[in-house]
């Protein structure tokens, strides 16, 4: 899954591809890459971000969507999934095309989330977060993390089913990064296979996240391209079933490679 940040402020590409044109050039480089998905959002959520209106979202990924959708390339076909945590927008980025809705939210912070993907029959895919962007760092503290994270997962899916929606369309994300520690993003990353207990394809997103510069000393989001390449192998090793990343050439090359040793079957 290739990440698409229609923003000014997100925490590594912020401002690099807030336009049309540059967005879906680098939709198109992805695709050529390899990507299998688009992830568009057009909301920060890195730590401490500042929440947009809803007008100025729909602003910013619906007319992408739709441009996209009109090309004659790649950009016409590739799924796409928006990433959002209002059901207005999710509704919306699917009616101009889209085909997934990525919810950071895990579908707790707009009651009517789960309701509207239900309508619209599309897959969702359900992040684990404590608090919101603005607070989440300050709301780390876990006696069971992978417990806790599991249990909200399993309680989400649940709700999802319940709504209407059909467990085959489900994803969970155990949101690295999201109200976690850098030791217990690690931990996470640890003990992925314990999620597989749901019985819902398991999304990892690493990406060149702040656990990965503290470990290596690197305060530029954009030179941990290789700290996010052993991070990848290590969720590709432990059952992660997608991998959202910024690097798309580098990570595909990766991720062939390790799925050749540890996923293919004899």
């Amino acid at each position: 899954m290739g990440i698409l940040n229609f923003t000014p402020d997100s925490f590594s590409d912020g401002g690099l591809f807030n336009s049309q044109e540059s967005a879906l050039n680098q939709a198109r480089k992805m695709i050529e890459s390899g990507a299998d998905i688009i992830d568009i959002g057009g909301q920060s959520t890195r730590p401490g971000a500042t929440e947009i209106s809803l007008e100025e979202e729909l602003d910013r990924v619906i007319p992408l969507i739709s441009k996209m959708r009109s090309q004659q390339d790649g950009c016409g076909t590739i799924p796409i999934s928006i990433d959002t945590t209002r059901s207005e927008v999710a509704k919306a980025g699917i009616e101009a095309g889209a085909d997934i809705v990525n919810d950071i939210s895990g579908a707790v912070f707009d009651e009517k989330m789960l309701s509207t993907v239900a309508s619209l029959g599309v897959p969702l895919i359900l992040m684990h977060i404590r608090g919101k962007p603005q607070n989440m760092q300050q709301l780390t503290d876990y006696q069971d993390l992978i417990g806790e994270i599991y249990t909200f997962l399993e309680e989400r899916v649940k709700a999802a089913i319940a709504s209407g929606i059909y467990p085959e369309k489900i994803i969970i994300d155990p949101g690295i990064g999201f109200a976690k520690t850098s030791e217990q993003n690690l931990e996470i990353l640890r003990k992925i296979p314990q999620f597989q207990g749901l019985n819902c394809p398991i999304l990892i997103g690493v990406s060149r996240k702040s656990f990965i510069g503290h470990i290596l000393h690197q305060p530029d989001p954009q030179k941990r391209v290789w700290g996010t390449a052993a991070a990848c192998v290590s969720a590709i090793v432990n059952h992660a079933d997608i991998l959202r990343v910024h690097d798309v050439k580098e990570m595909y090359d990766v991720t062939c490679v390790a799925d050749a040793i540890w996923r293919t079957k004899n």
